[in-house]
């Protein structure tokens, strides 16, 4: 597996402290509140997701459905905007679109999860229309809607690796061979899946050697937080930012590189 050149949005100093969803345990997730307490804290780097309405409006928002996390109810791709845009997250916050994000906070580090291959088309063309690769890194569920956005945008997106490109890098931990790899920058991944442990001293080994990050999701106790920080990992994604913010202060980890 080859090793290549650190893609910009991954620049920062020690492990990135990544605020999920903007830290939904503090904050009404994926919304602009959550995300602005997150930056006050001091993070440059938050996950979220992406949904397209009926009329291509391009929301942060996780679920296919509005019933669970707001006061709306609905697919939200079978609405237009103009009915998205009335439902609030928690019963307050509302939701935002992703051009508001990324105009709101032109200095702010977003890894995104397109939830849709609608999502994902949509999300190309925003990208390009703000110029927004460098501060932008792309993940998936799906290996193939990695895949599309890694031939529409070119080796300037910064994408992490879809299942498949997981397991290769797992199972290299145990000595199998890898091989080099076509898109990802970094595994984006859970501490355990289904019984197994995916986050071992030897995935982060095989990731490293082949120039790639580990960033571990979602992390919300403050003793995984240092376990995981003894093992070497890259980025921790939590949904208490103020907690992993202590964790990392007291560790002498934090860089306090604030966009405000």
């Amino acid at each position: 597996m080859r090793a290549r050149p650190l893609h910009p949005y991954l620049d920062h100093p020690g492990p990135i402290p990544f605020a999920h969803r903007g830290g939904g345990l503090e904050a009404p997730e994926n919304s602009l509140a959550a995300f602005t307490h997150a930056i006050d804290l001091g993070y440059r780097y938050i996950e979220t997701d992406v949904q397209v309405t009926a009329d291509g409006r391009l929301i942060v928002f996780h679920d296919p459905v509005l019933d669970n996390l707001t006061d709306g109810q609905g697919r939200v791709g079978g609405l237009p905007w103009s009915t998205v845009s009335q439902a609030r997250v928690g019963g307050r916050e509302p939701i935002p679109l992703l051009d508001q994000v990324l105009e709101t906070w032109p200095h702010l580090r977003l890894n995104i999860d397109p939830k849709s291959d609608a999502a994902a088309l949509a999300l190309a063309d925003a990208l390009r229309r703000h110029g927004a690769l460098d501060r932008v890194c792309v993940g998936s569920f799906s290996g193939a809607r990695l895949a599309r956005l890694r031939r529409a945008l070119g080796g300037a997106l910064c994408t992490s690796a879809g299942p498949w490109e997981v397991a290769q890098v797992w199972a290299a931990g145990y000595g199998l061979p890898l091989p080099a790899p076509v898109g990802p920058h970094a595994l984006q991944v859970p501490v355990r899946h289904k019984g197994l442990t995916v986050v071992t001293p030897g995935l982060i080994r095989a990731a490293h050697a082949g120039g790639l990050c580990v960033h571990v999701w979602t992390v919300d106790d403050a003793a995984e937080m240092d376990r995981l920080l003894d093992m070497g990992v890259d980025g921790i994604i939590t949904d208490r930012p103020t907690l992993l913010r202590e964790v990392m202060i007291r560790r002498g980890q934090w860089s306090d590189l604030s966009i405000r």
